[in-house]
């Protein structure tokens, strides 16, 4: 399965999530330790609109995440962004993707992504009370990239990812995504 094909599956249901808890009130807590929901949707909307600045300008520069503003549920903007996305992918991932000052090749950036949203979809269904399930394909791709990257700088107390929480080897697919990246998927 193509990441880029696994990424716009992903936020064509993230849009649908973001429209089914937009009564979710703003300040409820998430599993995401660092935000609530308003926090989660201005985190989700803000990054990836950053990122898809960055696939789709020539200079392949991420814009300002913290620049941008939710508008709603976040669901249309996350929509547009999606369909800015189809256009260029899976050409724009053999680019490299800059944020800031550092560049990181534009197929591993899409790797995260895709795990990024998986996650934070969870993390947002989960603090509204509604069910979330991307498709396994794309989950296992992120249960193969994602140790990789949660490495001991960035996984632990304290730091981006919360420490691992052990989940059964033959528990479904997000459940073990979202232990892995430091979430019980038991609460």
């Amino acid at each position: 399965m193509e990441t880029s094909t696994a990424i716009l599956r992903v936020l064509d249901q993230l849009a649908d999530l973001l429209d089914r808890t937009a009564d979710t009130p703003p300040t409820a807590s998430t599993p995401c330790t660092d935000f609530d929901v308003a926090g989660l949707r201005a985190h989700i909307v803000g990054w990836l609109t950053a990122f898809t600045d960055g696939y789709t300008s020539d200079d392949h520069l991420c814009s300002d995440p913290q620049a941008v503003a939710v508008d709603g549920s976040g669901a249309d903007q996350v929509r547009r962004c999606a369909a800015r996305l189809a256009e260029v992918f899976p050409a724009a991932l053999s680019n490299p993707l800059k944020i800031g000052d550092a560049a990181m090749p534009g197929d591993m950036a899409a790797s995260m992504i895709l795990w990024e949203y998986q996650v934070h979809g969870w993390d947002l269904a989960h603090a509204a009370g509604v069910s979330w399930s991307p498709a396994d394909d794309g989950v296992e791709a992120s249960l193969a990239f994602a140790p990789g990257m949660l490495t001991p700088d960035f996984q632990g107390e304290g730091k981006a990812f919360g420490p691992r929480v052990d989940v059964a080897d033959d528990a479904p697919a997000l459940e073990r995504l979202v232990g892995l990246s430091g979430r019980d998927p038991r609460v």
